[in-house]
């Protein structure tokens, strides 16, 4: 028999009890960093949709270029906008491989699937 005290779930006494600020905290952290990861996105999906009509197109390889420079760009402040928050114990540590996916998208557009001429 179990002590009403006492939990019953192993996971139980590692919860720590969260005060209202903190859960304001944490999703006040979670919109910043899903509306950044959106902008990513949006930004690199941009950089893959760019085809040059021809030889002479080199104005949308600059753009991808462009798009995909900007991505990584913001790529790397929410990282560290995750770093902190996750420092800060506001947010989990997965918030790391959306940001760490982006950037390879981003450098992959860069570098080996970069729009030829």
């Amino acid at each position: 028999m179990t002590s009403p005290v006492r939990p019953t779930t192993p996971d139980a006494d590692r919860q720590v009890a969260r005060s209202p600020r903190t859960r304001v905290a944490t999703a006040l952290c979670g919109l910043v960093l899903t509306l950044l990861h959106l902008v990513t996105t949006y930004l690199t999906l941009l950089a893959y949709a760019a085809d040059p009509a021809g030889p002479w197109d080199t104005e949308t390889v600059a753009h991808s270029n462009f798009a995909s420079g900007s991505a990584l760009a913001l790529t790397a402040v929410t990282a560290g906008l995750s770093w902190v928050f996750v420092k800060a114990g506001w947010v989990r540590r997965w918030w790391y491989a959306v940001a760490a996916g982006l950037a390879v998208a981003a450098v992959l557009r860069l570098t080996v699937l970069a729009p030829g001429v």
